[in-house]
């Protein structure tokens, strides 16, 4: 039986050299830190995807720059394709917490610190090394 594939997208969200990290609060992963994102809609592209998935979880807009990474990971239950991309907050507004328990601006430098989600170990790897 092959392996479920889930592909999403995630926000790496820059404001004057900080990123912005959530952390979940629910599921198997409760507790870990990742970009904040979610599933790729049939029919949807992932720049689409990603302004509606952070419009649903943070009640802002984002406008999406550039795409950072591509990522493929290996879970126990199903294969994750990861679409990363940097993204700028397009108004003055703060992030809300709509799904997370909590949410943080670091520096790349620090990001290495929270306990991330294994997909987002190697993202996280790649920012701090700049």
């Amino acid at each position: 039986m092959a392996m479920k594939q889930i592909e999403v997208v995630a926000a790496i969200i820059r404001r004057e050299g900080l990123y912005f990290a959530t952390q979940r609060g629910y599921g198997e992963f409760e507790g870990m830190w990742e970009f904040p994102g979610g599933k790729i809609e049939p029919g949807e592209e992932p720049e689409g995807a990603l302004v509606r998935e952070i419009r649903e979880e943070l009640d802002v807009e984002v406008t999406v720059e550039e795409l950072f990474c591509v990522r493929e990971f290996e879970y126990p239950r199903f294969r994750l394709k990861l679409h990363c991309y940097f993204c700028s907050l397009a108004g003055s507004d703060e992030p809300r917490l709509l799904e997370h328990k909590s949410g943080c601006w670091l520096p790349a430098c620090e990001l290495g610190r929270l306990k991330w989600l294994p997909a987002d170990e190697e993202i996280i790897d790649r920012l701090s090394q700049g």
